[in-house]
């Protein structure tokens, strides 16, 4: 496996892997066993992430922290949302 699949692979995983708890989350409408932190977090960083592709001109590392970065958004909010739902 040569290092551009290897690359590919790992930003398609790390892309996608958020998007089973934000479906989870929209299906039970709780969020109680998610910690606020941890998609606040990946949020943050996925975003430095992105800003730093922007800034050496990076094409794959930019767009594979747009799908993190609105999943983490989606879930901060789906969090704070669903906080009276006994979250």
């Amino acid at each position: 496996m040569n290092p551009t699949t290897i690359g590919l692979v790992a930003g398609t995983l790390t892309s996608i892997a958020a998007i089973p708890q934000v479906i989870k989350t929209l299906r039970t409408r709780h969020a109680r066993d998610i910690s606020i932190w941890q998609p606040l977090l990946l949020a943050f960083g996925v975003a430095l992430w992105m800003i730093y592709g922007m800034l050496i001109h990076d094409l794959p590392l930019i767009l594979a922290n747009i799908i993190p970065l609105i999943c983490n958004v989606l879930l901060t909010a789906l969090k704070l949302h669903y906080r009276n739902n006994g979250t």
